[in-house]
């Protein structure tokens, strides 16, 4: 079980099997997984076996779930976001989330 916090994880650009060892300890490890589009993400996660729970945060939901998900990791749970492709945060939903759990002493 990891440390309660968020785990920003890179993902495959395009080929499923450009993703580290790590990523997939990551992914399994939290309680839960927040992406952008889930089906997409599905796919990834179905390639490598992780069953971990995925919630949906997007542009149009992404404040009002910020609340949610900073107040589970401070009940000590443990998430990653990740994005349908690459690093999160560049140009995917989430800067709102990781500013939020920042300004309440999230790491």
């Amino acid at each position: 079980m990891l440390k309660s916090a968020i785990y920003i994880v890179s993902t495959p650009i395009g080929n499923l099997a450009d993703i580290t060892l790590r990523a997939i300890d990551v992914l399994r490890s939290v309680e839960f997984i927040a992406a952008e589009d889930t089906r997409h993400s599905k796919r990834l996660l179905n390639c490598y076996d992780i069953v971990t729970p995925l919630i949906s945060l997007h542009d149009h939901n992404e404040h009002s779930r910020a609340v949610e998900l900073v107040g589970r990791i401070k009940q000590g749970q443990s998430m990653a976001l990740i994005s349908d492709a690459g690093t999160p945060l560049i140009s995917d939903p989430g800067y709102k989330l990781v500013s939020y759990a920042r300004s309440q002493g999230v790491d």
